[in-house]
Order: C-alpha cells, then structure tokens, then sequence
C-alpha cells in the first residue's frame, strides 16, 4: 500500500471530527447532546471589527491627573532595618537568603541556650561519646514526606559549619517536628555518622 499523507488541521481547514456511532451508549451522554446548537464561526481570515472598541463605560477622554500635594512619609524602626536602596521581591540572591537564614539560626539558638540553661552547643560532625548539645535546623533526606526515619539536622554555621546528620529519635518519648525548625537536640554520635537524641529544645512563645 502506498504511504498515506497526513491532512493538516488549521483554522482555514479543519479536520474532520468522526461522528459518534449511534450505537454507543456514552454518545447518549456527552457533551454535545446537552450543549445547544450554535452558528459556525466565521473563517478566521474574514473575521470583522478587529481592533474595535465593543463596549466602553462613561467619558475618559481628555481627562488630566494631578495629585492634591501636601502628603509625607515617615520611616519608623531602627535605621540598619530599613530599606535603604531600591528593592525587588523575590529578587533576593542565594548568598544574602543564606546569611539572613543563618543568622536567624544563631538568634534562635541563643534564645533556646537561655530559655533552658544550656552550656553551649557542640559540632554536629564530630563523633561524641558523651551527650552532647547541637543547634541546627531540621530537614529532610529526600524530597519525599518527613517521618522518623528521613530526618536530618543541618547543623548551624557556627559551630558546625552546616554539616548535617542524620537523627535517631527511637528514644523520644514524643516529638512534632517539621523541615525548617530550629531546634537544639542532646544526643549521642559516638559514629559521627548518626545522632541518637535523648532530649528535645524547642522555640516556645
């Protein structure tokens, strides 16, 4: 048999629908047996009014704007906290998203060592025999859900630099954690290669 040319479907031309058998149950209920009959549309190329205002409300014609005068704006805060050049949203570059996330990490913590009276925090990446106390943020080991066994500690900046491991919580009586949360843990690494946690600091109001 020879080759078939394909027909091509454009507005000017358009292919053929196959009309559905009568004796098919779905044609009963498809859209077009509920939809009303309408007119064809017109071919594209001899389409009218293109470019035509279709309806319009009230007179805007020759009007000028000019503002009344007279207002000012006050900046309140702390000057270092103020914009002070022009700023776009959601233009932020990576390096600045992660020196403001950092240093969110060493606030938190410095509430979490004094609302507890916590000594201070160790390396999330050397191994420890005895407990230790780590500060860091709470993340997954994939992109999947969070559950006891994908979760991750990116330790902070400061004292580990951003090193992450992972978490043994099998011996928490009860925890509610999720992916971002800064958290100070106290725990075992005596691998350096997975925490076992004992004890639980949360950001309370």
């Amino acid at each position: 048999q020879g080759s078939q040319k394909r027909s091509n479907s454009t507005p000017e031309t358009p292919r053929p629908k196959r009309a559905p058998s009568s004796r098919s149950p779905y044609g009963l209920f498809s859209p077009g047996s509920f939809s009303p009959s309408v007119t064809p549309s017109q071919k594209y190329s001899s389409r009218g009014g293109r470019g035509e205002v279709v309806a319009s409300f009230g007179s805007a014609q020759g009007l000028a704007w000019s503002g009344g005068g007279g207002g000012s704006a006050r900046v309140f805060g702390q000057p270092e906290q103020n914009l002070s050049k022009p700023y776009k949203f959601m233009f932020q570059k990576a390096l600045d998203v992660r020196e403001v996330l950092a240093g969110r990490v060493e606030e938190l913590g410095e509430v979490l060592r004094r609302h507890h009276g916590l000594d201070g925090f160790s390396s999330t990446a050397l191994p420890a025999q005895e407990p230790v106390t780590v500060l860091g943020q709470i993340s997954c080991d994939g992109n999947g859900k969070l559950n006891p066994k994908s979760v991750l500690l990116v330790g902070d900046r400061e004292h580990s630099g951003g090193a992450q491991v992972p978490l043994d919580l099998s011996e928490l009586p009860e925890y509610s954690l999720f992916p971002g949360q800064v958290v100070a843990l106290e725990g075992t690494n005596s691998t350096g290669r997975r925490m076992v946690v004992s004890k639980l600091y949360e950001v309370t109001p």
